[in-house]
């Protein structure tokens, strides 16, 4: 199986809202959560056994808050009033990250180097070492690395604060997911505002990589123009696959041609309302299969010309789960079923690796610091 790079899972905020342990499988996970009467509606499709059976070695781990203004569940602490609730929240969820891999140093690492990652990588190369003592518990298995990702900006209360959240490990950056003070985003149009182009600018200069998946095409294409670092598009799906509708959720040609211009690589979304306008939340899961996501993997490859442009970027457990996934995924360790069908398609196995993990790793080995 090829190792896998999912660039974008909300962990942290799912784990301080939800509760959830991502050291036990999916499937414990929603034993529990149904034996205590929790809403059904956001299945988990994560957990370190999952990751293990998927292959995947690496996350990009988001630090989300949404705006008090689009939050469904009325009285949820991890929602923002302004910049210095979104501030707080963020903190909480990048040190959720750093006590993770410092307790469960055997599941889970933090990556924000090269030389982090080339020695993370080579361990994956390695068969999991198993106990000599039968009776030993310790996880079976290689520690699956973590990438920080910001999703919106509001938690930066200025350009002045930013080498703060380099030290700390933070690495990549999106302006927006709602509007944000810094730019237009979903469901909330706009441009970037003369404080997006200020944070910009600061984030050129400590090398910051610049995620344009929530901004609005006006902004993001301003972004993509202006940014001289690295531009990628962790979580998003063409609009050209999703005619009639009327969200600015999705990638216009215009902004995908401009990405790759920039050799930026962008991370498709199997989630059904992502992958067919006619999709609702509630339909049933098996009118969406993995044929349909690797359709969409396909149109980023066809508008480049190659299959070095494109890669995963689940959004797994972000709002929603397991039921609003295509009917071959139970977890994310069925993403390896797309290695198959984009092989009958007549992608080569070094097509394959690609879309799994190298082209990830090629954005990595720009904006991670060396040491």
């Amino acid at each position: 199986m090829p190792m896998l790079i999912d660039a974008h899972e909300d962990l942290a905020y799912c784990a301080l809202h939800l509760g959830r342990d991502y050291r036990r499988s999916a499937a414990e996970t929603r034993s529990q959560e149904a034996a205590a009467g929790s809403p059904r509606d956001r299945e988990t499709l994560l957990g370190w056994p999952d990751y293990q059976r998927g292959q995947v070695a690496l996350i990009f781990g988001t630090l989300f808050t949404a705006p008090r203004r689009r939050e469904r569940t009325p009285g949820n602490p991890l929602a923002y009033a302004g910049p210095e609730d979104a501030h707080r929240i963020c903190w909480q969820q990048l040190e959720f990250y750093r006590r993770l891999a410092e307790e469960s140093p055997a599941m889970f690492r933090q990556v924000r180097s090269q030389s982090e990652l080339a020695a993370h990588l080579e361990e994956w190369k390695e068969p999991a070492v198993q106990p000599e003592d039968p009776d030993d518990a310790r996880p079976v298995g290689h520690p699956v690395g973590l990438v920080g990702l910001m999703e919106g900006a509001d938690g930066v209360r200025g350009p002045d604060e930013l080498g703060e959240w380099w030290e700390a490990g933070l690495r990549i950056i999106g302006l927006a997911w709602a509007g944000t003070r810094y730019s237009g985003g979903t469901g909330e149009p706009g441009p970037l505002t003369p404080e997006g182009i200020q944070l910009l600018e600061a984030m050129a200069e400590i090398g910051f990589a610049l995620d344009v998946s929530h901004m609005d095409a006006q902004a993001a294409l301003q972004a993509a123009e202006r940014y001289p670092g690295t531009v990628i598009a962790t979580h998003a799906n063409p609009l050209g696959m999703m005619r009639g509708t009327e969200s600015n959720r999705f990638l216009p040609d215009a902004l995908i041609d401009l990405l790759l211009q920039r050799d930026a690589v962008i991370g498709a979304m199997p989630v059904n309302y992502f992958l067919s306008p006619r999709w609702k939340r509630n339909d049933r899961k098996d009118l969406i299969s993995l044929g349909l996501f690797a359709d969409h993997i396909d149109y980023y490859c066809q508008r480049a010309g190659d299959a070095r442009h494109v890669g995963f970027g689940s959004d797994f457990d972000g709002g929603f789960g397991r039921e609003s996934t295509p009917l071959e995924v139970d977890t994310i360790a069925d993403l390896q079923k797309v290695a198959g069908i984009l092989a009958s398609r007549g992608y080569s196995a070094a097509d394959v690796d690609a879309i799994f993990s190298g082209n990830w790793l090629r954005k990595l080995a720009e904006f991670l610091p060396k040491i």
